[in-house]
């Protein structure tokens, strides 16, 4: 791939459709861009057949080996019945396709709605979901992609925003007052839930990453997967006040319960996840700044408002640090 301004300079329309004709489709030329941040996406029409979704990884994010885990991850929760849409083994014989420095994956087109957390039902069968997903994901390890890091992660992301001049003059006594803090009740959250196995996860699980269509339900875009606590992919579907959060997590661990156990001190997680998910949001941000996408879909990430909203975000993360962590109803 030859230099460019932005890795995405050298994907146009022809390297795209030699890419997936070099997988050994027939593209009729027709492609349709998806929504997608962090990678390329697109509809690509195929002559005599339905089009496919063809997704481009962002170069230098991951390495091959690290998006072959993924698609080997994948392929073993469809293998046992997990309703996951992975990655389709294309004609030439592989998952993960590779053109003019482009690593690449085609899926099947699905559609469908994010899930009403607001049914219980549909907690519950989450839930069960969830725990068979988990049941694969503790067979092996990952080898070759990350596990959560949240003290590390934190730390490593504050200094990167501050060095990089992205928090404002003004606020960064606020900020210098404040991250140490965080940064420590969230330590003392990850010590109160002491030991804790780990676990393949989906990694992004929220109602965005899941496709609902009439009794049907499809977990999409491992693209995050990782190693980590059963919790970070639980968490993320709870919403509303902390007696909803309850009712919420309650109905969710009975789904989950019915094929694996979950240990309840996990609990004592979710708001150390949730300040590092704020932390690492900001600095992806930041990071991807050069690609034009991102001051187009995020315009509002460079002014100083998102600054002072993500302080006031953090310090109501530093209450939520110190309360006691979620009830599970009828239990303690």
């Amino acid at each position: 791939m030859a230099d460019s301004a932005h890795p995405y300079d050298d994907l146009t329309p022809d390297t795209l459709l030699d890419a997936i004709e070099s997988a050994g489709y027939i593209a009729n030329g027709r492609i349709f861009p998806l929504n997608s941040y962090e990678n390329r996406v697109y509809q690509v029409g195929i002559e005599d057949d339905s089009p496919l979704i063809a997704k481009f990884y962002r170069p230098t994010r991951w390495t091959r080996k690290q998006i072959e885990e993924e698609h080997t991850f994948s392929h073993e929760l469809e293998a046992a019945e997990i309703p996951v849409i992975s990655p389709t083994v294309m004609p030439n014989g592989t998952s993960l396709g590779e053109h003019a420095g482009f690593l690449f994956a085609v899926f099947a087109q699905r559609g469908g709605q994010a899930p009403d957390t607001s049914e219980t039902d549909m907690l519950w069968r989450l839930g069960q979901w969830l725990g068979q997903m988990h049941n694969i994901g503790a067979r092996q390890p990952f080898r070759h992609r990350p596990a959560f890091d949240l003290i590390g992660g934190l730390v490593r992301e504050s200094d990167y925003l501050t060095r990089n001049g992205w928090i404002p003059d003004d606020l960064r006594p606020a900020w210098d007052s404040l991250i140490p803090d965080l940064i420590e009740h969230c330590r003392q959250r990850i010590d109160d839930a002491g030991p804790i196995e780990t676990v393949r996860l989906h990694g992004d699980c929220h109602g965005g990453n899941i496709l609902v269509r009439e009794e049907r339900m499809l977990f999409v875009d491992l693209d995050d997967c990782r190693q980590g606590p059963a919790i970070q992919d639980l968490w993320l579907l709870l919403n509303g006040d902390d007696t909803e959060r309850s009712q919420q997590f309650t109905e969710l661990l009975e789904g989950y319960e019915t094929f694996r156990d979950f240990n309840r001190r996990e609990r004592y997680l979710i708001e150390p996840l949730r300040c590092f998910r704020q932390m690492t949001h900001a600095a992806w941000l930041a990071r991807r700044w050069d690609d034009p996408a991102f001051p187009r879909f995020f315009p509002w990430f460079a002014r100083q408002r998102f600054w002072s909203d993500l302080l006031l975000s953090l310090r109501e993360q530093l209450g939520a640090l110190q309360a006691p962590p979620i009830n599970v109803i009828g239990q303690f």
